[in-house]
């Protein structure tokens, strides 16, 4: 089975979790790092499922980007409408 697995750069490692496998995660140094201990991790979690009697949840969670504009004009135009605000009250 394909699981969906989340990865995150911290400040000083990475960490992945698997949102279909509560509990499941791991850390690395490295983004490779953190696979490996992560598929490790999720065979293991796996195996204390099937020694349980329990099943193998069926993944279920999708994941995927969206791209959106740093600033759109109308933020921008707020923004210097607030600079103009601030800097009348200013007396400026």
């Amino acid at each position: 089975m394909k699981y969906v697995v989340i990865y995150e750069r911290a400040e000083r490692n990475y960490s992945a979790y698997a949102p279909d496998l509560p509990g499941c995660i791991a850390t690395g140094a490295t983004l490779a790092e953190t696979e490996a201990l992560m598929r490790e991790a999720m065979a293991f979690h796996l195996e204390g499922l099937r020694e349980a009697g329990d099943p193998a949840p069926e993944p279920s969670t999708r994941a995927g980007t969206i791209e959106v504009a740093e600033e759109s004009a109308s933020l921008r135009a707020a923004e210097g409408e607030e600079s103009a605000r601030q800097a009348a009250l200013r007396g400026e």
